[in-house]
């Protein structure tokens, strides 16, 4: 089976068609499917869409049971957590519903980790690392874009003599690089390439 635009999440079944890997949606499976919109909602209190995937947490007061339902608890409502919380051998613990977030100095409250400054984000080394509430992704290096090529989508540099997005001078060569493009003033003529006279 070939599938002309690619899966971007999901595998080739037959020509041009796509079965999506869970989470993902969209002919090409390149949408993130937001399974708190779904009916019957996957949480009991609150949800967290995530990147393939979401995450449950529950209301003050009550804390995160295995199945995803939300138990009342008494020593949780004195706590005051942010996202709900867990009894662990009788002592109480805020929760935050994703690795990306960690409790905050007041141990209630669960603040953002930049992945991209930690250096916890593990981008390929064409692509740059772009951090969200709550985890990370990784978009193409600036001058290259994402193309699905021999059966993957790769960060391809984008060629701005070819694209017209080059502002070179009227009386100057556009010479494309990896990533950028440089301009050079044409014989007879002389400056930055951008400015030729």
């Amino acid at each position: 089976a070939v599938c002309g635009h690619g899966c971007k999440y999901g595998e080739c079944t037959g020509p041009n068609k796509c079965k999506c890997f869970p989470g993902f949606a969209g002919k090409t499976c390149n949408q993130d499917l937001n399974e708190c919109g779904l009916k019957p909602r996957p949480c009991e209190h609150r949800c967290m869409n995530t990147h393939g995937s979401y995450k449950c947490y529950c209301l003050n007061g009550y804390m995160l049971m295995p199945d995803g339902t939300c138990a009342s608890s008494t020593t949780c409502a004195m706590a005051n957590c942010q996202y709900g919380c867990e009894e662990v051998k009788g002592e109480v613990q805020c929760l935050c519903p994703s690795g990306g977030l960690q409790l905050g100095p007041n141990r209630r409250t669960c603040i953002d980790i930049d992945e991209c400054s930690t250096g916890k984000a593990v981008c390929s080394h064409n692509r740059r690392c772009i951090n969200t509430f709550g985890s990370y992704y990784c978009k193409c290096q600036l001058g290259y874009e994402l193309k699905y090529i021999s059966g993957r989508y790769d960060c391809v540099d984008i060629n701005e003599c070819v694209t017209d997005t080059h502002r070179c001078n009227l009386h100057a060569e556009c010479l494309n690089t990896k990533g950028s493009f440089k301009c050079k003033c044409k014989q007879g003529y002389q400056g930055s390439g951008f400015d030729c006279a």
